[in-house]
């Protein structure tokens, strides 16, 4: 059974769009239905889906909503994936699923520091690629080319044990 096919038994109010492309299946789900599909596709006997592969985003400047979200599943014992998305404006935070999959929580960061995109129930949602000063989002379509940041003052320099190599030593009385 096509994980397509067991999402409409199980989801057929959720379901936006589908379509698949040489074996790999793609769902476009309505955004309050995504936290139960993803933990219905990764608990569920057909589909078990353990592996978070990544997440990402698409921005759709000129359409409303501007944002596809996107998580890519895969089954080891299984042997299948899916895609699964969900559209967003960048106003609505998306719900978490970083505790569904421990690695969801890179994944999301990266997605809010390259479009902005908030994660509702995060544990830690801060950049993680760019520096905390940076201003705005990179992968963004509106994102200016020529933008020039912010300078930002110089830091406290790291320790260098070869500068100073009894820096780890117990102190003498």
């Amino acid at each position: 059974m096509k994980l397509t096919e067991l999402l409409h038994k199980h989801f057929p109010q959720a379901i936006l769009e589908e379509h698949a492309f040489r074996g790999d299946e793609t769902v476009v789900i309505k955004a309050v239905f995504l936290k139960k599909i993803l933990e219905f596709l990764k608990t569920h006997e057909k589909s078990k889906c353990n592996l978070l592969v990544d997440i990402t985003a698409v921005d759709w400047l000129e359409r409303k909503p501007r944002f596809d979200v996107v998580y890519h599943l895969y089954s080891i014992p299984l042997k299948h994936r899916i895609r699964v998305k969900i559209r967003v404006n960048d106003t609505e935070p998306v719900e978490s699923v970083s505790d569904l999959w421990k690695g969801a929580n890179w994944l999301e960061r990266e997605v809010y520091d390259m479009f902005g995109i908030r994660f509702r129930n995060h544990p830690d949602l801060r950049r993680i690629l760019m520096y905390d000063e940076f201003e705005g989002h990179p992968l963004r379509k509106d994102y200016p080319l020529q933008k020039e940041q912010p300078r930002v003052p110089y830091r406290k320099e790291p320790y260098n044990p070869w500068k100073d190599p009894d820096f780890w030593k117990e102190p003498t009385s």
